[in-house]
């Protein structure tokens, strides 16, 4: 039996979201793995947080591959949905495990207050999709069981629960991802992420235009980064995900600081380049009387 929740109030993260989801242009999310990145996107302006596994994973310093465990994402989602006023979309991998493991992560997510899950028809363990690797999927009829226990177990209705097709990353065909993605929606998934690797828009624009169906789609540009959010909207996606850049941003610009700092003399070398102390303070929550001016 499902744990009993109390009900979230009207204007619930999850319920905005939902809103959103119908709204005139697509909802952004970007990719976070801690309290101050999530912050940081909320900050620029996106509608919403995406809780990465490839992020978390790699705060970790571990590869993508199940390795954390759903306990330390779960915390790190949770961290995450504390300090901002935007939903957190949770990379989920692939449950982590089988139906009754995708149905427990449903209820912790969703009484930690989360508001969407994010689960992938991949084989556990699984590997980040842009690895060198085999990707190995469930039979349709098994991942739609995933999703049917973690439907069933939803006590909110306003908690979104995403089927993510790798099929396309497998090198199957369209016609593969689009009857895969058909079976889970039947199966209770409240939105569907058509994912590809491809250098151009093309594959997932096909799919777009081939899906008869009113649940909306959702986007992941890492590859086909060229396309517009309007032309994805306009194809029918309505949340696109920016899932790693900003932690690709951030490791390319510690890289370089710490290049410099370590070939100088001197702090003074980098000074320019880095934030102040009262930034990160802003950003910490500290009380502005406590903050330093350098």
């Amino acid at each position: 039996m499902p744990e009993s929740q109390p009900p979230r109030a009207p204007g619930s993260k999850a319920a905005r979201l939902r809103a959103q989801l119908n709204g005139p242009s697509v909802v952004r999310a970007v990719g976070a793995h801690d309290g101050l990145t999530a912050k940081l996107v909320q900050r620029a302006g996106f509608e919403a947080v995406w809780a990465s596994s490839f992020e978390i994973s790699a705060s970790h310093g571990l590869p993508d591959a199940s390795l954390v465990t759903m306990t330390q994402y779960l915390d790190a989602a949770i961290a995450m949905d504390a300090v901002t006023d935007i939903p957190i979309i949770a990379d989920c991998d692939t449950g982590f495990g089988g139906p009754m493991n995708a149905a427990y992560a449903m209820q912790r997510y969703e009484r930690a207050g989360i508001a969407a899950l994010c689960i992938e028809d991949k084989l556990f363990p699984k590997i980040n999709s842009f690895a060198d690797a085999a990707q190995d999927l469930l039979p349709t009829e098994d991942f739609a069981l995933k999703i049917k226990n973690a439907a069933e177990v939803r006590t909110d209705p306003d908690t979104l629960l995403i089927a993510r097709t790798e099929a396309l990353i497998a090198g199957l065909e369209v016609s593969e991802a689009l009857e895969r993605a058909h079976a889970y929606v039947a199966a209770g998934a409240d939105a569907v992420l058509v994912h590809s690797k491809s250098r151009r828009p093309e594959e997932v624009l096909e799919f777009a235009g081939r899906w008869h169906s009113e649940v909306p789609l959702v986007a992941v540009p890492t590859t086909y980064h060229t396309v517009t959010e309007s032309e994805l909207y306009g194809a029918g996606f309505r949340l696109v995900i920016y899932a790693n850049q900003g932690l690709r941003a951030a490791v390319k610009g510690v890289q370089e600081v710490l290049h410099d700092l370590g070939s100088a003399t001197g702090a003074a070398a980098i000074e320019e380049r880095i934030a102040p102390m009262a930034e990160v303070f802003a950003l910490q929550g500290m009380p502005s009387s406590f903050r330093t001016t350098p």
